[in-house]
């Protein structure tokens, strides 16, 4: 046996599923975690324990060192992390959290306007997925606190309007990503005449993941459409336990921080708007920077496809956590209570970093194992052409939940779903692209090595698993009503017929929800 002996083999299943069952039974998603990883590296180095803890030492020490150089993803990621967690609690010792939260009080009535208003924050702030999560969270919380709603429901609010939203916006760094990924396929396959925007703004509608993942989240705010493990968080966060306490803080949560009374509502979104804009601006120019290095001229979607997503959010939270002081020192917060904050804001992220990192490693485990390509290579065999949508949902989904990333799943996946569709049936290409997008989504939303479902929990300051299990019931429901749509439009090659089936499915879900709630009453 030789290293990588077990790569792209039913065994390279082995850590992802060891780190999601045990996580999802012992609740411990560190521990988990790090007993995936354990596997995955004596599976790459033949179950030899000094190879092994050699080649663990190498892939930690390139979380943060790689290729002779500082791996500036990873920690332009970690420092808007504690630069966030800095913001936000600069923002509640400035008293301008608790004056918001006032503020609105007086017109977010219920708590029902409390979930739309988090809903609606999280259809517009749609430039990356991360940014939505982290920022829409330290907004929306101070109000959901307010009126009760649970830690878990929040994170459900964040995670279901962060991917979903990013994977139909054409301006978005996922939106980018995809175009980028689409007109490499089109190019491949001759078809480069075709607009690789307009390509992209025809799959829209036949992403049902998506679309019915927004439209549940509607209907589960509007409705109060609480059942499973959803039911009882809310039921709890009611009498006043918004997280449960017996599993000690939550990542993104600070302790116990002193609040100023002379707090505004400014200087909640001063600070918070200057983020959007500052992110939003460095986005743009550091993808203009690279298109003007390869001599292609300035568009919108062509600066968000060569953006540098980890720096701009770094550089955007350092204007953002400038302007907070500012603000602090203009609201007559004293220098004790600014150090106090920016300490314990940034040492409230430090969970979430343990988790990420362990994350990573665990996804550049799954890398080595190339568990995608055998994931992938299931699609392979003699497929009837109508069945191929709904398999590459499956298998999409499958990928992401097993890897834990949907771009990973999309760079694996779509470029198998083309040449599928072109060596059966060439119609199929768009219906089969859109159901690999809606297929990765799905599976990052159930997985908990997802990075986004990660970050979710750390802007909605809620136990990571507890996220996982109150999300997933939704997200089975939205991904058996996308199957049948796809299976329809599959055999029918009408979209209008597969978005038609999936569209009296979801009434019916939603009706079946309704009356499962109120019977729960």
């Amino acid at each position: 046996m030789t290293l990588l002996s077990y790569a792209d083999s039913a065994l390279s299943l082995l850590p992802p599923v060891v780190a999601i069952v045990l996580a999802v039974l012992t609740r411990k998603v560190l521990l988990s975690l790090g007993l995936g990883i354990l596997v995955g590296a004596l599976l790459l180095n033949d179950f030899s324990p000094l190879a092994s803890a050699s080649f663990l030492a190498e892939r930690v020490t390139g979380l943060v060192w790689s290729e002779g150089a500082l791996n500036s993803w990873n920690l332009y990621i970690l420092g808007f992390l504690v630069l966030l967690g800095m913001i936000t609690a600069l923002i509640t010792v400035s008293g301008a959290a608790r004056a918001f939260a006032d503020w609105a009080r007086q017109r977010i009535r219920s708590k029902r306007d409390a979930n739309l208003l988090t809903m609606f924050l999280g259809c517009v702030v749609f430039i990356d997925d991360y940014f939505n999560s982290l920022v829409v969270g330290s907004i929306s919380r101070p109000l959901t606190d307010r009126y009760h709603v649970s830690r878990a429901k929040l994170a459900y609010l964040l995670d279901s309007t962060a991917a979903p939203v990013c994977v139909i916006s054409p301006v978005s760094s996922w939106g980018a990503y995809i175009i980028a990924l689409i007109g490499g396929i089109l190019a491949t396959h001759g078809m480069s005449d075709l607009g690789h925007l307009s390509v992209f703004v025809q799959m829209i509608p036949m992403n049902f993941y998506a679309i019915f993942a927004l439209l549940l989240l509607l209907c589960v705010a509007l409705m109060g459409l609480d059942v499973g493990p959803m039911k009882a968080h809310e039921q709890n966060a009611m009498r006043g336990n918004l997280y449960d306490e017996a599993k000690g803080t939550p990542p993104g949560a600070s302790a116990e921080l002193p609040e100023a009374d002379t707090g505004s509502i400014a200087g909640l979104f001063i600070p918070i708007g200057t983020l959007v804009f500052a992110t939003l601006f460095f986005m743009i120019s550091s993808g203009a920077s690279a298109l003007a290095e390869a001599n292609l001229p300035f568009s919108l979607i062509g600066a968000f496809e060569k953006t540098d997503v980890g720096g701009s959010l770094f550089l955007g939270a350092l204007v953002g956590l400038g302007v907070t002081l500012v603000m602090a020192l203009v609201q007559k917060v004293s220098a004790a209570m600014i150090a106090t904050a920016i300490v314990q804001g940034g040492r409230s992220m430090l969970p979430a970093i343990y988790i990420l990192l362990f994350a990573w490693t665990i996804a550049g485990i799954i890398g080595s194992l190339e568990t995608g390509k055998f994931m992938a290579s299931l699609a392979s065999g003699n497929i009837p052409f109508a069945l191929l949508p709904a398999v590459m949902f499956i298998l999409a989904g499958l990928t992401a939940f097993a890897t834990g990333t949907s771009w990973g799943t999309f760079g694996i996946m779509l470029p198998i779903a083309a040449d599928m569709a072109m060596g059966s049936h060439t119609a199929m290409m768009l219906p089969m692209l859109a159901s690999v997008l809606a297929g990765a989504v799905f599976g990052d939303h159930c997985s908990p090595i997802s990075d986004t479902t990660i970050l979710s929990s750390t802007g909605a300051s809620c136990h990571h698993i507890d996220h996982v299990m109150t999300q997933l019931p939704y997200a089975l429901i939205v991904a058996f009503i996308s199957l049948v749509g796809y299976g329809v439009m599959g055999f029918t090659e009408s979209v209008l017929a597969g978005f038609g089936a999936s569209s009296v499915l979801f009434v019916l879900a939603v009706l079946m929800l309704r009356r499962r709630a109120r019977a729960n009453d």
